[in-house]
Formats: C-alpha cells, structure tokens, sequence
C-alpha cells in the first residue's frame, strides 16, 4: 500500500530512529513545514527524506540567472531537473517532526533591512520507504511511497555483537585523533536493526556508501556489511598519521 507524503531531499542519508536538525529556509521548504505545523494537535507530523542522486539540496541562487528568473526555492523541483525522480535514491525514510519553531534568521543580503524568516525543525527518522513517483505540482515536491518492513535476517544478533565490537575499535582510532567519541560514557544499544542503524549513521563514510546501507534487504545484510567497512575504515586509521576527514563527526544542521 502506498501513500503521499511532503519530500525533504538532502545531501545526506536519514536513518530510522535517528534525529535530523533542520534550518528551513527556502519558500518551497517553509511551505511543507508551514502544512506540518497546520496540521492538528497530537497528529504525527510526517514528511519523507530522500538522498540527492544528482541535483541540489538548496536551489541556484538568482545571480547570473536572467532576470525573469523565478526567486530560489520558489519552484518545487528546483535543482532536480525535469524528473525529480530521477534525482533521487529511491529508498528514503519517513521523518516525524516532533519540534517545529519559525524563527528570523539572517538578513537576506539583497533587502539588508528584512530578516529572512525560517524554521528550525528537530525530527526522527521512523521507517524506511520506496519511492514510486514525485509530484512536483504543489508548492513543495510529494511523493507516493511504500513503507518498507525491516527484516532481521539470518544471525543479525550475532552479527550485532560483532559490529559493537568493531564499532568501539573504530572509535578508539578516531578518539587518538583527539576526537570526542559517539561511544564516550554512552551505552551502546543491543538489539540488532537498532545497532545497524547506529553504526550507519555514526561511522565516517560517504553517501554511496550510507545509502546502501540504508537499503539492504535486512538486517542482517547491513550488519555483515557494517563490518567490513568498520574493519576496513580502522586498519586505514591505523596506518595514517593523522585523519583527514575526522570533522565529519560533527555534522552540521542541514542548511535547509
């Protein structure tokens, strides 16, 4: 059975049960959470986030474009071409916005004297979709999805026991970089699909990589996957002197 839901494409793979920070800035973006804000007290307040294939997260600005040129973010597929569609992967998960708060950001540099409003969003990513189709006809893109089970697969709880160990190993290579630790004084969960996810999410890799993670056929395969690249990335850490890409730890809120 498939369903609407308001897009949200990023540059980056949501997980379920991780938390995303937003800094919604652009019309199309400002609608879509304008409608969740709208919708009634207590209803879950759902949209979908999909990793760009090919296009971008925040829309070319107007300046070198002709001057009948639509503002940025003002068109629903802006950055993604004539099918959106084929700008995106086509798993992505559902995100519920559980904080939702309109703020005045930064003054736009074109009207130095009005602040440019926004919202900042904190939301959960739930569970994992197909994308059948995107509409783009609105005011922001929707898309017809299908809610994907998650499958535990053939010796995911062994598996998950593995990717922990594995997991702290590579965040002791990271913490000799003098990096804070996602593991520092947390307890780790247990429960496999809930390991996969975090692991996912908190291990240094690009969006390739992530997005296959996120759609692996279960559980299971994830894990298995999970600890290849995790022995992989700390034998790697392990020969360099130092590591380069060790910011990405610290993810900033999406620009939007």
């Amino acid at each position: 059975m498939t369903t609407a839901l308001p897009l949200f494409p990023l540059n980056s793979v949501l997980f379920p049960g991780l938390v995303l920070p937003l800094s919604v800035f652009e019309p199309r973006y400002r609608a879509l959470v304008g409608d969740l804000q709208a919708l009634p007290e207590g209803q879950p307040r759902l949209f979908g986030v999909v990793a760009i294939k090919d296009g971008y997260e925040v829309a070319p600005t107007a300046i070198g474009l002709p001057d009948s040129a639509p503002p940025a973010g003002t068109e629903p597929a802006a950055g993604f071409g004539p099918e959106p569609i084929r700008a995106f992967h086509e798993i992505g998960c559902i995100a519920d916005a559980s904080t939702i708060r309109e703020t005045a950001g930064a003054l736009e540099e074109e009207d130095a004297e009005t602040p440019a409003e926004r919202f900042e969003v904190l939301a959960t990513g739930t569970t994992r979709f197909r994308l059948h189709s995107v509409d783009a006809s609105g005011p922001y893109l929707t898309g017809e999805v299908e809610e994907l089970p998650e499958e535990e697969g053939d010796g995911a709880g062994a598996l998950a026991s593995g990717v922990l160990r594995a997991f702290r190993s590579y965040q002791k290579r990271l913490a000799g970089a003098r990096e804070r630790t996602l593991a520092e004084g947390q307890e780790l969960p247990d429960e496999p699909s809930v390991v996969s996810y975090l692991v996912a999410a908190a291990t240094i890799l690009d969006v390739p990589t992530k997005q296959r993670l996120l759609q692996a056929p279960d559980t299971a395969t994830r894990l298995a996957d999970e600890l290849r690249l995790l022995r992989r990335e700390t034998s790697t850490i392990a020969k360099l002197p130092s590591v380069p890409a060790v910011d990405l730890t610290k993810s900033p809120t999406s620009p939007n």
